[in-house]
């Protein structure tokens, strides 16, 4: 099957958007800035995550608590001593149905990592609601390394062929009898229509609006051929740690489960160069259709993250900025 897909490229704008991302990261560490990402979101202060370690956990009482700073959009997340880290989900809802999802998130994280040749954070337990916070919370192990949108790795052919390694991984796990469901990305891509005309219409100050209905009208008339596999589902920069260049460890692992193949081969897009990427691709032996539907995934989440966190959150506005040139870059 062929496809024709229309040239768009602009490299300055894609060193420009890697340069931004490099200073607004380390800005947005350095003065610790916490804007509400969300409408609804809960706000975490660091006195009540003291008081809520210190009743629940009186072991790690002592230890010194330190608010992680990375642009993560789900969950606080705050590192206990040397060794744990505590996640406080930051939208609201039902407790009981909180507490599901975490004991969910947890199988999945086991599962993930029974399959991965790569470190992920351990769960370890499941704090309780408590004064000043509403909901569950859960604490892991804390995985050393730097997330991939400070390490400058982009690069490097030997990160390249090692995030190619951990897809192919991940794949051999079996499905089972289980299928893709929900709203999220990995199922159907003309089921994000809504979500990317809203995001065309937010970026129409910041880019040519057309040109992304074109993008898109392309995109979710590619034909979805291949079963579903397992898949991480969310693998950004903020979610791959690195080491001396190398990949040294898997964030966020909760949501591992079956969807599109495609869907993973979006950290071509998020995290490699041109050069690099070229390399993971032939590691993966995408062939053109599973390219192009990764293409199409990693364009719909970053649209989203250009203009969602455009007043909030730094660090994922120009992930999703560089991101995007890249597959303007490419198309």
């Amino acid at each position: 099957m062929q496809f024709t897909v229309p040239t768009f490229r602009n490299r300055s704008y894609e060193l420009r958007c890697d340069l931004l991302l490099a200073e607004l990261t380390q800005l947005w560490i350095k003065i610790g800035i916490r804007v509400k990402m969300h409408d609804d979101e809960i706000i975490v202060s660091d006195e009540v995550v003291r008081e809520l370690i210190a009743s629940q956990f009186p072991e790690w009482s002592r230890e010194p608590i330190v608010r992680i700073t990375d642009g993560g959009t789900v969950n606080g997340i705050f590192r206990i001593g040397e060794r744990w880290a505590a996640r406080f989900p930051l939208r609201p809802g039902d407790p009981d149905m909180k507490l599901h999802a975490l004991e969910e998130e947890a199988l999945a994280n086991a599962e993930f990592t029974r399959h991965s040749p790569f470190p992920s954070p351990v769960p370890i337990a499941i704090g309780k609601p408590g004064a000043g916070y509403p909901l569950p919370w859960s604490i892991q192990t804390w995985l050393p390394g730097t997330v991939s949108i400070k390490a400058k790795s982009g690069a490097s052919e030997d990160f390249a062929r090692d995030l190619a390694a951990l897809v192919t991984a991940l794949r051999q796990a079996h499905t089972g009898a289980r299928r893709f469901t929900g709203g999220g990305r990995g199922g159907d891509l003309r089921d994000h229509d809504e979500w990317v005309e809203t995001c065309i219409r937010e970026c129409a100050t910041m880019f040519d609006a057309h040109r992304l209905e074109v993008m898109w009208d392309y995109f979710r008339a590619l034909p979805r051929t291949s079963p579903d596999v397992m898949t991480h589902g969310d693998l950004t920069s903020l979610n791959i740690l690195v080491n001396h260049g190398r990949l040294a460890g898997v964030l966020d692992c909760g949501g591992f489960g079956p969807a599109d193949p495609a869907l993973d081969v979006i950290a071509g897009w998020h995290l490699l160069d041109n050069e690099a990427r070229a390399v993971f691709r032939a590691e993966m032996q995408s062939d053109e259709l599973e390219w192009e539907r990764s293409k199409a995934w990693a364009f719909e989440q970053a649209l989203g993250a250009v203009w969602y966190y455009v007043d909030s959150n730094p660090v994922m506005n120009a992930m999703g900025h560089l991101t995007l040139s890249r597959i303007m870059a490419n198309h």
